[in-house]
């Protein structure tokens, strides 16, 4: 199978990222949302990463030209889905709410169609008997897209060998560096580390054994790194990080969880928003 249109569920942080990725290797790409104000958004992004891959020589004006006119947004799923060879789900962290995406894609998509889903934490086994055709349907899962490049592919069990194979070959065409799990398990395997890493730092906060600012800095001097755990927080998305640390059932997780639901419930949602943990884009 030779993978021409891709679409795009949900016009996020990291969709908006795989969708303008795609454009750049060459595809046609179109972005789905429920919400026009998404796209603006989707926009300014994509903007301010051309202009840094410009800046870096990565791509030059004319390559990031032509992509966006490979790139399209629309508020109407059915054309969303009309040509798609590939589906990525990239919706709210949200159990419930991707069966219902994935059981209205079982209705409107061609037969052709690949399913995928780049949640971050639940199983793929969770949400295929909603796709209506499990056996196209498998995690594959971006990280930052333009400088984490990894892309991991998560089968379920009834998932297709072939489509194994494609999401690799398409992976790679991506510019990203897939790796294939053996078995399903929540988090993959980088998120799988690096929960525990956030765990561990939400512990420190929520205990009040330090400031927000002292646990990033002891984390970024001894790793020699730009960011601590809780900018990389801010990078992902409060509100991303809650849905998965409310569903863990330890007492450390659901207070670090309660805390993180101040920061969303006042509007406070990370770089996206313009402020969580920090403020942006002069973060200190």
């Amino acid at each position: 199978m030779e993978i021409k249109h891709v679409c795009i569920l949900g016009a996020g942080t990291l969709g908006s990222r795989i969708a303008f990725q795609a454009a750049l290797s060459g595809y046609w790409v179109k972005v789905y949302d429920i919400k026009e104000e998404s796209f603006d958004s989707s926009k300014k992004m994509i903007a301010k990463i051309a202009k840094g891959l410009i800046a870096s020589e990565t791509y030059t004006k004319e390559a990031i030209d032509a992509a966006l006119t490979r790139l399209s947004y629309t508020l109407s799923d059915v054309e969303a889905v009309a040509e798609a060879d590939i589906i990525s789900e990239s919706v709210t962290e949200d159990s419930a709410l991707k069966q219902k995406v994935w059981a209205r894609m079982a209705q409107i998509a061609p037969e052709k169609t690949i399913f995928t889903t780049n949640t971050s934490y639940l199983l793929p086994s969770s949400l295929a008997p909603f796709t209506g055709r499990p056996t196209r349907f498998c995690a594959f899962h971006f990280h930052d897209v333009f400088y984490s490049k990894i892309v991991d592919i998560m089968p379920h069990p009834g998932t297709d060998a072939d489509v194994i194979e494609i999401l690799h070959d398409f992976g790679q065409k991506l510019k990203q560096v897939p790796v294939i799990l053996k078995k399903e398990n929540n988090g993959y395997i980088f998120n799988a580390m690096l929960l525990s890493f956030l765990g561990a730092a939400g512990k420190l906060l929520v205990n009040e054994v330090a400031t927000i600012q002292d646990i990033d800095k002891s984390w970024m001097v001894n790793f020699h790194v730009p960011m601590g755990p809780f900018a990389i927080l801010d990078s992902i998305g409060l509100d991303t990080a809650w849905h998965v640390t409310h569903q863990l059932p330890d007492a450390n997780s659901k207070a670090f969880a309660a805390l993180l639901k101040t920061y969303i419930d006042a509007g406070k949602l990370g770089e996206k928003s313009g402020e969580g943990f920090y403020e942006y884009p002069n973060e200190k």
